[in-house]
């Protein structure tokens, strides 16, 4: 069966906090502060660990997050010098006989902004958060995208934009999803951030229903 290439990145330098988020969550070694990344999906799930062969005998990344699912399977590797990422990156679609335009297109499913957060919607969205926490009063983006993957990138992008804090970022399953706090200013241009590098991946058309904002 051909390898799908669902989503494919790069992500130049990890921020702070995306960076600290992905180490709560990377069953692998733990990425830091400025270092390179790239992230892979691919459909079956389990031919993820082709991937994971191809690029970890062919470069000296290190592997953050490897997560198999039964439909979908996503790689995220890292390291000092963005040379060894973009290598992984080629080595990956080479040996696959893939280019980089074989990825699906990034499509934002919905966008939302809720200003003044009421406390216990505060406490709701902390419940569930590997991040940073939500302060009653601030304001929360939620951004959904397909495939998942590329939530990652998009919470990157936002926090190069803006001083925000990441609450939750989800790039694994049948949709990613972004969680950001802060103030109101803040956020819209974090989300704007967000949403302008997602429009900015090219790849294959990838049909659904349009973006709601709110």
């Amino acid at each position: 069966m051909a390898i799908e290439l669902r989503c494919f990145t790069y992500i130049d330098v990890l921020q702070s906090q995306t960076a600290s988020f992905l180490a709560t969550v990377s069953r692998g070694y733990m990425p830091l502060e400025r270092q390179a990344a790239v992230f892979f999906e691919v459909a079956p799930g389990m031919d993820i660990n082709v991937v994971t062969d191809i690029a970890l005998k062919r470069t000296s990344c290190t592997p953050g997050m490897q997560i198999v699912e039964r439909q979908f399977g996503c790689l995220q590797l890292q390291h000092d010098d963005q040379g060894q990422i973009r290598a992984a990156g080629e080595a990956v679609l080479a040996t696959l006989g893939l280019k980089e335009s074989d990825r699906l297109r990034p499509r934002l499913v919905s966008a939302q902004t809720i200003t003044g957060v009421h406390g216990y919607h505060a406490q709701l969205t902390n419940r569930m958060r590997h991040g940073n926490f939500l302060d009653e009063g601030r304001t929360l983006f939620v951004l959904e995208c397909h495939p998942a993957g590329y939530a990652l990138i998009a919470a990157n992008e936002a926090e190069k934009a803006a001083h925000v804090d990441i609450l939750e970022v989800v790039s694994f399953g049948a949709f990613g999803r972004l969680y950001l706090g802060g103030g109101e200013e803040e956020i819209k241009c974090a989300a704007a951030a967000a949403i302008a590098v997602l429009e900015s991946i090219d790849g294959r058309p990838n049909e659904g229903p349009g973006a709601s904002f709110y």
